[in-house]
């Protein structure tokens, strides 16, 4: 006897119309959904993943977006003929979805009560104080420690994986039958992620309901789903359980994604390599301030007396969770940001100068941000990006000049000049992260600060990045900060790393010892999140 799936998508194709012309970014995707089971689609970014689950609520855009083929049975209605009324019914009852960014999914005006309980009276048409006491009880449910404190906290004022928490509370608070989780773990700590992950297992055990998982991430694949869907310029290119994909995958496309993890260990430094910034012990207090006047009632210490030196051609890794002061440091050590205790670069003191007498420093120390499309202007082509630098340490260049050398920066990039005349959204998300290294580059920088550069990216565009980046350090005999919380990249390009919780340093040492040795639970538990792919990872509360 075939039992009747939960949710069929049934040949959905998904097109896009804009200036009179339609693009198909979903081509006759079909798969299937039973009761209680996890089902992961996975596929690089603009290969269709979250617009087939977008589709599934007719959430996107319509109608620019179309549908030439397809149904999405649920329960056996057909959800896209559905009409928007009865669709409404469906929503945030028995299918909700979680989203990638909880801060941009969460409104900022409301507290966190009002969000969720709005759910509530929607559908199970409860009065206020019911809906708070059930508030609370699904803040507790989802692990949020001392929940009734919570309950009128904005979304600012909670941590990434607060955040997360409080959207899960909301995709349950009716109970679904079918849970869509669109890369709920991407912006998050590696030990905060494990804790998502094992959450949702959780209740979804507890709750029987069903899941549909979004993600590029392999690692988490292997983790949460019972089945795998590979997507490939919007269609399934493979599919099956997931033992079965992962242990002897046929396609050449699903091959190469689990080949992708960064590899390689970083070139040795010479022994006799020159030392390019000394910093340390640094401090960065931020005052608390409390009462009409403003007074200053305590500190934040967000970097307590951190000593840190990187010679040419050496990466030092700095990881640690969000808020333990990583990329504090990289600011403070690029004088972006004031703070406490000697800065020697190049021999000369930093501290204390005024940013007018840094100037001429920066041509030989740059940053490269998290997120490109955040860090590039809109407004401006790729060649005033690129030469936004050269106009302001060497504005003696003529404009044939600057074009030549930010062609050479794209070359070094792997990126075709030809191109430069146009925007950052004309780009993939690892062609802009290009675009940010080559404005970096363009400088020919001695030391680079690296906030996060792989973390927003695909698995084998971060392989690629990573790759780039080990090219550029031997060429140019580049010094690194590599900030980051993605410990294998880490492994892949340090050959020192400092381990920070809490504005401290818990433990340093060569790459190779702290990696295979950590002396610190702090650490120990940092890398068995991230390396521990095969085992459930233990449920740690906030």
């Amino acid at each position: 006897m075939t039992t009747t799936p939960l949710l069929s998508v049934r040949d959905l194709s998904v097109a896009f119309s804009q200036a009179g012309r339609e693009t198909l970014a979903v081509d006759r995707v079909s798969f299937d959904i039973a009761k209680g089971e996890t089902v992961a689609l996975v596929g690089e970014s603009g290969s269709g993943k979250s617009v087939t689950a977008l589709s599934i609520l007719k959430l996107l855009q319509y109608p620019t977006a179309s549908h030439p083929s397809g149904e999405i049975l649920f329960k056996g209605r057909d959800l896209l003929a559905a009409s928007e009324g009865d669709i409404m019914k469906v929503r945030g009852a028995d299918i909700t979805m979680v989203f990638q960014e909880p801060m941009t999914s969460l409104n900022p005006l409301h507290v966190v009560s009002k969000q969720i309980g709005e759910i509530l009276r929607l559908h199970a048409q409860v009065s206020e104080k019911e809906a708070r006491s059930r508030t609370l009880a699904l803040l507790e449910r989802v692990g949020i420690r001392d929940a009734a404190s919570r309950l009128d906290a904005y979304p600012h004022q909670l941590s990434g994986g607060q955040r997360q928490r409080v959207m899960i509370a909301m995709a349950l608070a009716n109970n679904p039958d079918l849970l869509i989780a669109d890369e709920p773990t991407t912006a998050l700590d590696v030990t905060v992620q494990a804790q998502i992950l094992t959450l949702l297992a959780e209740l979804k055990r507890d709750l029987g309901m069903a899941m549909l998982f979004i993600t590029h991430d392999l690692g988490i694949v292997r983790k949460v789903a019972d089945r795998v869907c590979v997507m490939l310029k919007g269609k399934i290119v493979e599919h099956g359980p997931v033992a079965e994909v992962f242990d002897d995958p046929r396609h050449e496309y699903t091959q190469r994604l689990l080949a992708a993890e960064p590899k390689g260990r970083p070139e040795p430094v010479a022994a006799d390599a020159e030392t390019l910034v000394e910093a340390g012990p640094i401090k960065v207090h931020f005052p608390i301030k409390r009462g009409f006047l403003g007074r200053t009632v305590g500190h934040v210490k967000a970097v307590d007396g951190v000593s840190l030196s990187v010679r040419a051609g050496e990466t030092v890794g700095v990881v640690g969770e969000s808020g333990s002061g990583k990329t504090t440091l990289g600011l403070a050590m690029l004088r972006l940001i004031s703070s406490q205790g000697p800065i020697v670069f190049l021999g000369n003191r930093l501290d204390g100068l005024k940013s007018t007498r840094v100037r001429p420093f920066r041509k030989d120390m740059q940053i490269v941000f998290q997120d490109p499309y955040g860090s590039l202007s809109p407004r401006l082509s790729v060649a005033q990006i690129v030469e936004e630098g050269l106009l302001v340490m060497n504005g003696g260049l003529s404009l044939d000049e600057r074009r030549e050398i930010v062609a050479r920066a794209l070359i070094d990039v792997g990126l075709d000049p030809a191109a430069m005349d146009r925007y950052p959204h004309e780009f993939s998300g690892g062609q802009r992260q290009r675009i940010a290294i080559a404005r970096a580059m363009a400088l020919e920088p001695r030391f680079v600060v690296l906030d996060e550069p792989t973390s927003a990216l695909d698995m084998s565009v971060q392989s690629q990045i990573v790759d780039l980046l080990r090219d550029l350090q031997k060429k140019r005999g580049l010094a690194y900060m590599f900030i980051s919380h993605d410990l294998k990249v880490v492994r892949a390009l340090a050959n020192h790393v400092l381990v920070m919780q809490n504005g401290v340093v818990v433990e340093e040492g060569p790459a190779d010892r702290i990696f295979d040795a950590p002396e610190t639970d702090y650490t120990r538990a940092l890398f068995a999140a991230a390396f521990a792919l095969e085992a459930r990872p233990e449920f740690v509360r906030d």
